[in-house]
C-alpha cells in the first residue's frame, strides 16, 4: 500500500512538471535582466510573411546584384545590457536631434577616401563627446533647464580673439528614475543591390564588380536589425517592411510578447540584397503600418529606416524625404536613419534634421552598432523636448554662428532654433553626452560690455510651454579664459569640425574662398546650402580619392598641435580619435 501511494505521488508530481514545461513553453515569459526590456520569449508565434517568391529578384526573375559575404547567424538568447549604469544621484541631460556621430566621416578617410562636406557635422561630433555644461545648481524643479558659460579664446591660426556662449542641456530626471514609453517600431530595411557592397567599399564604384569575402552592408544592417529586436520589451510592439524596387511585408505590427523572437531574426538574416533603391515605397508602406489603432497616447511611435540612403527609384529629392517624415511627424509618428557604409549618404539625409523626432547614426559593423544601443537605445528613441528657441539681447554682442544644431534655420537674427532634445547620459564625473550647444559672438561695440540678456522657451511632448530668463556677461579680462572645461572642449572641436568641411569642400571644387590660405575661412564653415549643394554628388554616391593640399596639410599639422596643446588640460582620450585623422592627413 505504501509503494503504490509513493508510485502514484511520483506519478502526479511528474504530470505537474510536465505540464508546467508545456505551459512554459506556450505561455510564460523570462526574465533576464533587471531593465525589463531584457525578457526571452519561450514559444511564440512565427510572425514572418514575406518569401523570396514575393520578390522578383530573390526568385530569379530580375537582375541579381549580389555578393559573397557572412551570413554568420545572431546568437541565440536575448542577453542585454540596460540603458545606463546610473548611480543614484546621476542624471540625464539633453542631446540635440540630428546627426549621432561622425562615424561615416572617420571611415571614409580610413579607407582613403575623400569625405562629403554632410559627413561630418558639428553636431554629430558632440554627440560623441561627453561635456561639462556649467551646471553648479540642480534646484530647478523643470523638464528642461539651460545653464550659460562663457569663453574668450585666441584663434590658433588667425591670432583673433574670439568670443564664445555655450547653452548647458540639463534636466531634473535622474538616470534612475528614467523609464521609455511603450513602443510602436517600424523598421524599414533596405535590400536593394546597392546593399551588396563591402560597408568599406563604395558599391557604385563598380556595382557589377564581385564582391570580395569582406561582410556586406546587408549583413550589418541585418545585424542592426536583431540588435533592435533584442532591446525590445515584451508589451512593445513591432514591424518589419523590405524595400528595393519596390516595398514588402515583412511582418505586421505585433507584440513582441507574442513573437517568436529568434525565428524572426533567422528569417532576417536570410533576406538578399539585389534591384534598385525606392525609399519613397519603402517609407509609405512603413507608414501605412501605423493604423488607428495603434496609435495610442501610452506608445511612443518610430520608424527606423536602415539604409545606405542612395534612392534611386520612386522619390528621390531631399525635399521629397522631408515632406513625407514631416507628415509622419506631425501625426507623432517619428523617424530614426541608421546608415550602413562608408558610401552612406549623409547629404541625403541633411535636411531631415529640422523635422521634429528626427535622428541618425552611421555604423559599419554590428558591434559597433550594439555598442550604441548598449548605451544609447531608449534614449534614442525618446525625445522629450521640442521648438527650444533662444532669445539673445546685446548691444555689444550678436549670433555670429550656432555649433551643436544641425536644424537648417539655427539662427535667424539673434534668435536660435532647436526642433528636437533627445535624453542623454551623463558619466562619472556628471559631464553629459553632446550636452551643449555652443554660440559664437561678434563683439559689435568696443567699449561697452553690458549683460545679455537670454530668453529660452520650449514645449513638452503634451505641447504645454515653458520659458525662463537669465543675464549673463563676459569677465572683464583681457587675456583667454573659459568658464569650465566644458566650453573648452566645445570650442576646439568647432574649429576642428569648421577647418574639415573647409578641407572636403576645398578638395572637390578648388574654389579660392575655401581654400587654407583664406585664414578667415579656416575655423568657420557657413555657407549656404545651395552655394555648395553641385558639388556634393547625386544620391548613387561614388568615390573620390582622398587628397589633401600643401596649405591644408600645413593647417592640419597647426591644428593636431594646437588640439595636443589643448588636451594637456582637457584630458580627454577620446580627442586622439582626431588627431589620427589628422596623422592621416598630414
Amino acid at each position: 500500500m505504501k509503494k503504490r501511494i509513493i508510485f502514484i505521488a511520483v506519478a502526479v508530481i511528474s504530470l505537474i512538471v510536465v505540464a508546467g514545461c508545456i505551459i512554459g513553453n506556450t505561455i510564460i515569459t523570462k526574465k533576464v535582466g533587471e531593465s525589463g526590456a531584457a525578457y526571452k520569449k519561450l514559444g511564440g508565434k512565427d510572425v514572418w510573411v514575406y518569401t523570396a517568391e514575393d520578390n522578383e529578384y530573390e526568385s530569379g526573375k530580375g537582375v541579381v546584384i549580389s555578393a559573397t559575404s557572412d551570413s554568420t547567424s545572431m546568437s541565440s538568447g536575448r542577453t542585454i545590457t540596460s540603458t545606463t549604469s546610473a548611480s543614484e544621484n546621476s542624471y540625464i541631460g539633453y542631446s540635440v536631434g540630428g546627426a549621432n556621430n561622425i562615424k561615416n566621416f572617420r571611415e571614409n578617410v580610413k579607407n582613403g577616401y575623400l569625405p562629403l562636406v554632410t559627413d561630418i557635422t558639428y553636431n554629430g561630433i558632440y554627440s560623441e563627446y561627453y561635456f561639462d555644461t556649467g551646471d553648479v545648481d540642480r534646484s530647478s524643479n523643470e523638464l528642461f533647464y539651460p545653464s550659460y558659460s562663457m569663453a574668450v579664446s585666441t584663434n590658433p591660426i588667425t591670432g583673433e580673439k574670439e568670443y564664445y556662449m555655450s547653452v548647458g542641456l540639463n534636466s531634473n530626471i535622474k538616470e534612475s528614475d528614467f523609464n521609455r514609453k511603450k513602443l510602436n517600431l517600424v523598421i524599414v530595411l533596405d535590400i536593394s543591390g546597392s546593399m551588396s557592397s563591402s560597408f568599406d567599399s563604395y558599391y557604385y564604384d563598380n556595382p557589377y564588380a564581385k564582391q570580395d569575402e569582406r561582410k556586406s552592408k546587408m549583413k550589418v544592417a541585418e545585424e542592426c536589425v536583431n540588435h533592435l529586436i533584442d532591446k525590445l520589451n515584451p508589451d512593445d510592439r513591432l514591424g518589419v517592411v523590405l524595400f528595393d524596387n519596390k516595398a514588402y511585408l515583412g511582418c505586421k505590427v505585433v507584440e513582441i510578447g507574442d513573437t517568436d523572437t529568434e525565428t524572426l531574426k533567422n528569417h532576417i538574416l536570410e533576406v538578399n540584397p539585389a534591384g534598385g533603391t525606392n525609399f519613397s515605397a519603402g517609407y509609405e508602406m512603413g507608414t501605412e503600418l501605423f493604423t488607428l489603432d495603434l496609435l495610442d497616447k501610452d506608445y511612443q511611435n518610430r520608424i527606423i529606416v536602415i539604409t545606405d540612403a542612395m534612392p534611386n527609384l520612386g522619390v528621390t529629392s531631399t525635399d521629397g524625404l522631408v515632406q513625407k517624415i514631416k507628415a509622419n511627424a506631425d501625426k507623432k509618428i517619428y523617424t530614426s536613419f541608421i546608415g550602413v557604409g562608408v558610401d552612406f549618404n549623409t547629404k541625403y539625409t541633411e535636411g531631415v534634421s529640422d523635422v521634429r523626432g528626427f535622428n541618425y547614426y552611421s555604423v559599419h559593423n554590428g558591434n559597433e552598432f550594439k555598442k550604441i544601443l548598449a548605451d544609447e537605445f531608449d534614449y534614442m528613441v525618446t525625445p522629450l523636448v521640442y521648438d527650444l528657441d533662444l532669445t539673445f539681447k546685446s548691444e555689444n554682442y550678436k549670433i555670429e554662428n550656432v555649433y551643436g544644431s544641425d536644424s537648417v534655420n539655427k539662427s535667424t537674427g539673434n534668435i536660435m532654433h532647436v526642433n528636437t532634445l533627445f535624453p542623454s547620459n551623463s558619466d562619472e564625473d556628471g559631464d553629459v553626452k553632446g550636452g551643449i550647444i555652443v554660440l559664437k559672438l561678434k563683439k559689435i561695440n568696443e567699449a561697452k560690455n553690458s549683460d545679455i540678456e537670454l530668453k529660452v522657451s520650449y514645449k513638452d511632448t503634451d505641447e504645454k510651454s515653458y520659458e525662463n530668463n537669465k543675464k549673463v556677461s563676459f569677465k572683464d579680462s583681457s587675456e583667454d579664459y573659459y568658464d569650465n572645461l566644458g566650453i573648452r572642449k566645445a570650442i576646439v572641436l568647432a574649429r576642428y569640425v569648421g577647418t574639415m568641411k573647409n578641407w572636403a569642400t576645398y578638395e572637390r571644387t578648388k574654389y579660392e574662398e575655401f581654400d587654407a590660405g583664406k585664414e578667415y575661412n579656416v575655423t568657420d564653415y557657413c555657407y549656404d546650402d545651395d552655394y555648395v549643394k553641385t558639388v556634393l554628388g547625386v544620391n548613387e554616391r561614388t568615390s573620390v580619392k582622398l587628397s589633401v593640399s600643401e596649405n591644408y596639410k600645413e593647417t592640419f599639422k597647426n591644428l593636431k598641435t594646437y588640439i595636443e596643446q589643448e588636451n594637456k588640460e582637457l584630458k580627454d582620450k577620446d580627442l586622439n580619435n582626431e588627431i589620427e585623422i589628422l596623422d592621416k592627413l598630414i
